[in-house]
């Protein structure tokens, strides 16, 4: 069974994923990262491949990819460091990036590489639902891989009922129409926002993303979804911290 639906099949509620971008701070920090992320109770982690115009991405991550890619990284370079990841690390991996570097790497190689590194899905956030049915599932489901898809406030009720009929693994619901990037709180135009998605009854788990940044923003994400995934503040802590484990450590401490 994928990784990705193992895990929502054993842990219904208080999901916790986490976003990092590979390269950042350091070019051969990939393995370490997610070791102390598994070794801290991470549920899942994706593993952001840099691009050099993010742009659903806010400052923090902008700015992460940037100094990626001046450090040399690329998905050549990163499927290099996760060949033997699965040797010690059992999480969900998914794989979060711009449709133009896959693209030129080969989506169909792309997939092969995931495959044989124990990659479980992708998420791609220009990757168009309609281009996603047509020319891209197929593949992805040859090789087990679970294509996420992003929903925002402004989705609409018929497509997001399509992207659940076509999609599995988990929906990640967007906290707003704005680029990532941490915020304080929730406003109650969000929470609608997330009371709806979960009146709807969808058979994909839920996972909110964007913008979390504190105890009170995860509590409020548990209550209406399965988890929350945490990136810009993780991002930032590994930036200002001496090591990842010490980023990891004040993550944990910050958020339970």
């Amino acid at each position: 069974m994928n990784r990705i639906n193992k895990l929502f099949q054993e842990k219904k509620q208080q999901v916790f994923s986490v976003f990092f971008t590979a390269g950042h701070p350091t070019l051969n920090a990939v393995s370490d990262i997610i070791s102390e992320l598994q070794q801290n109770s991470i549920d899942m982690i994706e593993v952001g491949i840099p691009f050099s115009d993010p742009m659903a991405d806010g400052k923090v991550i902008q700015e992460s990819s940037a100094v990626a890619l001046k450090n040399g990284m690329n998905l050549k370079n990163l499927f290099e460091q996760l060949q033997s990841i699965r040797e010690t690390v059992h999480i969900p991996l998914i794989m979060m990036g711009y449709l133009n570097p896959i693209m030129q790497f080969g989506f169909e190689r792309f997939c092969e590489k995931c495959k044989k590194t124990g990659i479980d899905g992708m998420i791609i956030p220009d990757l168009p639902f309609n281009d996603y049915i047509e020319s891209y599932k197929k593949i992805a489901d040859a090789y087990d891989l679970r294509i996420i898809m992003l929903i925002t406030p402004e989705t609409s009720e018929e497509r997001i009922r399509l992207i659940d009929e076509h999609t599995d693994g988990f929906i990640y619901m967007v906290s707003s129409a704005a680029t990532t990037g941490a915020q304080d709180s929730f406003d109650e135009k969000t929470i609608r926002y997330f009371s709806r998605i979960k009146d709807m009854k969808l058979k994909n788990p839920l996972m909110v993303g964007f913008g979390i940044s504190n105890k009170k923003m995860i509590q409020t994400a548990f209550d209406y979804a399965s988890g929350a995934i945490v990136g810009s503040k993780f991002v930032k802590l590994l930036e200002n911290e001496d090591s990842s484990s010490k980023a990891v450590e004040e993550l944990v401490e910050e958020f339970f």
